[in-house]
């Protein structure tokens, strides 16, 4: 069964929140709807594809206009399936769609970003056609 891949919804959130668990971050449904809403109001998406009813993948996107290219970039990060789903082509079926919506916006670029510690997901990346071309360098903002 193939999944329907559309704009994250306010119903989705608590499924949003343990997704997100999935990746190692303990959110609550009430942050995630926060964030989410923000997401919404910036002009930005979150993404899923739902099976049955149910959310069963995410991922978030973001556009940035950049002075050095004359598009702006667009990112997916968070890009997660649900760990008894994965390998069933869901998480392509999403990128794709990421890919399609950012495109639509007009960006030049498309990126998507992954902790350096998920070897799995940079595997997944590589076979969508996604090369590693930078490093990205990260400060936590509120402190160190």
């Amino acid at each position: 069964m193939l999944p329907i891949i559309r704009p994250a919804a306010e119903a989705d959130v608590p499924a949003l929140a343990e997704l997100i668990r999935q990746l190692g971050y303990d959110e609550t449904a009430e942050a995630v709807a926060a964030r989410l809403a923000a997401l919404e109001a910036s002009g930005q998406v979150a993404l899923v594809a739902e099976l049955d009813g149910r959310a069963v993948a995410c991922l978030a996107t973001s556009i940035m206009p950049v002075l050095h290219r004359p598009k702006p970039v667009g990112r997916m990060s968070m890009v997660v399936v649900e760990q008894g789903l994965r390998g069933r082509r869901i998480g392509e079926q999403l990128v794709r769609a990421g890919e399609a919506w950012l495109k639509d916006r007009g960006c030049g670029l498309i990126e998507v970003t992954s902790n350096v510690k998920r070897t799995d997901a940079h595997r997944f990346y590589e076979r969508l056609g996604y090369e590693k071309t930078s490093w990205r360098f990260a400060i936590d903002g509120d402190g160190r």
